[in-house]
């Protein structure tokens, strides 16, 4: 029998049970990039010998910072924004940072949804023909030059209209009517609907083809620093963590909420999902080198946009039962980013709804209406797949890792708040947090994250990005990251109307065994 959790002491909402917060935290970490991302990484990165890179960055670095996410929104309760504050005050500014990112990923996030659903209606009658890449590009997107650009595409801008007016009814409805039903039904109906996509797509004719080309192993690939670069980069944007989503979400827990047992369920899952969509990708890309006589090597588009929307449909045109598979595909993977928006909206609308004092329901309404035309604006029109490529780009590869490193080097060697947070940790749960896990956040993950911003850094500056003209890169690839300062440095100068209490006190460790905290050490000061 479900229980439901009686409110935080400021009468903030909560999950109405653990099971409940799992789901909504796989929801949020089991995202596009899983499908569309992972398997082309793992592939490029030396098929089965990747799985080394992966799982190692999963256990030094994914883990552990989904452990500091979760350690800072649960002792304090809060968004990122304040919970920052009420850690060290000056951390505020990180908050923010991390709430600019959820609101720009969430602009060009809800339009691949909207994508999504366009193509979930065209697998009846596989609209777009023989020619997969003409439709998607010329016919649907309707894609100009690099630029910008007001004119509205019709066939994205209308399944936007929807995906924007059930994301702000969701966020209006709360954590426990709205967010956590989302994923009580659709994460299921994910995981129901993609294994039997992947059951499908072992049947096919060549599917063995594929899973050797993706699971032989390279190991030479193993000697390649971007290979391991590359799994780093892959557990940071598949699992949620270091930009605020986790710390809201663990901000609605109830206090004696068995945290680290519950990110080891969340991390695991993440991963066994990728990994099951591995298999359904290669088995279908196997299947359609088999259809075109080729190896999977010779295939054009096994990852990002053009995988799920041009060489998808592609064999979905080629294979028995088409509307079939290509409504389980497209219908995954809009559910897939649908919980995963979700989780980032939320972020948004709880950092101003207490930074402002807003009722939930004004707070979804207003960020969501302003993030919906943010979205129309930028990326529902006919350059909006390049300037989603571009955004995307700066967004997680710098947005993304500058978070992560200065969240580990604030809590770890300014605040020094790290013991104090696995005291935390350790007196909820029952997996104990260790003293490993101080160098690892403190030093192991900044250096390797540093040296991974650095690379990608460099290369930006000196290749530009995708032979887009300079000041394009300029405008929509470097401006996304000024914008990111600039939010951050607005917001933390406005004044606090809502709550921001000086008496505001973590909660104490739980259980006789718990460690010895040091709230006086905290708070707003």
């Amino acid at each position: 029998m479900t229980t439901v959790q009686s409110p935080a002491p400021e009468g903030r909402e909560t999950w109405t049970s653990n099971r409940g917060f799992i789901l909504a935290a796989i929801g949020s970490a089991v995202g596009l990039g899983n499908i569309w991302r992972f398997p082309g990484v793992a592939y490029e990165g030396g098929g089965g010998a990747f799985l080394v890179p992966y799982l190692i960055a999963l256990v030094t670095a994914g883990i552990p910072i989904l452990f500091l996410d979760y350690a800072v929104g649960h002792r304090f309760r809060a968004a990122a924004p304040l919970a920052f504050r009420r850690m060290w005050r000056r951390a505020e500014a990180l908050g923010w940072f991390q709430t600019a990112i959820l609101f720009v990923i969430s602009t060009y996030y809800a339009v691949i949804i909207a994508w999504s659903l366009s193509y979930f209606y065209f697998s009846f009658g596989t609209k777009w023909g023989d020619d997969s890449k003409t439709f998607f590009l010329s016919e649907y997107l309707k894609v100009g030059d690099p630029g910008v650009s007001g004119e509205l595409v019709s066939g994205v801008a209308w399944p936007l209209i929807i995906v924007w007016v059930l994301i702000i009814v969701i966020l209006a409805l709360g954590v426990a009517k709205g967010v956590e039903k989302l994923n009580a039904v659709g994460l299921p109906l994910l995981v129901l609907g993609f294994t039997a996509l992947v059951i499908k797509a072992l049947t096919l004719p060549g599917a063995s083809d594929g899973l050797n080309a993706l699971f032989t192993p390279d190991w030479g690939a193993l000697s390649d620093l971007n290979v391991w670069i590359a799994a780093y980069s892959q557990i940071f944007f598949s699992m949620s963590i270091a930009f605020g989503i986790m710390i809201s979400y663990a901000s609605f827990q109830r206090r004696k909420a068995n945290m680290t047992s519950s990110g080891l369920v969340v991390g695991f899952a993440n991963s066994s999902f990728e990994i099951l969509a591995g298999i359904g990708v290669f088995s279908t890309l196997g299947f359609l080198a088999h259809e075109q006589g080729k190896s999977v090597g010779e295939l054009e588009g096994i990852t990002g946009p053009t995988l799920s929307f041009i060489t998808f449909p592609k064999v979905i045109s080629e294979m028995p039962g088409s509307a079939f598979f290509g409504a389980l595909f497209f219908g995954s993977l809009a559910i897939a980013g649908f919980t995963s928006l979700i989780s980032l909206m939320l972020g948004v609308s709880v950092a101003f709804q207490e930074k402002f004092g807003l009722s939930k329901e004004t707070a979804s309404v207003s960020v969501g209406v302003v993030t919906a035309i943010v979205s129309f604006g930028l990326f529902s029109t006919t350059t909006g797949l390049i300037a989603l490529d571009t955004v995307d780009q700066f967004a997680n590869n710098i947005g993304i890792v500058v978070s992560a490193i200065a969240m580990c080097v604030i809590v770890v060697w300014l605040a020094r708040t790290v013991e104090t947070l696995r005291g935390h940790l350790n007196a909820v749960s029952t997996f104990k947090v260790g003293r490993w896990w101080i160098p690892v956040i403190g030093l192991y993950a900044p250096v390797f994250l540093g040296i991974m911003l650095v690379q990608k850094v460099y290369d930006l500056i000196k290749n530009g990005y995708e032979g887009y003209p300079a000041w394009y890169v300029g405008v929509f690839g470097w401006g996304t990251v000024a914008l990111l300062v600039v939010f951050a440095a607005v917001f933390t100068a406005i004044r606090w109307n809502g709550r921001d209490d000086p008496g505001f006190t973590p909660w104490p460790p739980v259980g006789a065994d718990a460690e010895r905290v040091e709230p006086a050490k905290e708070g707003v000061r």
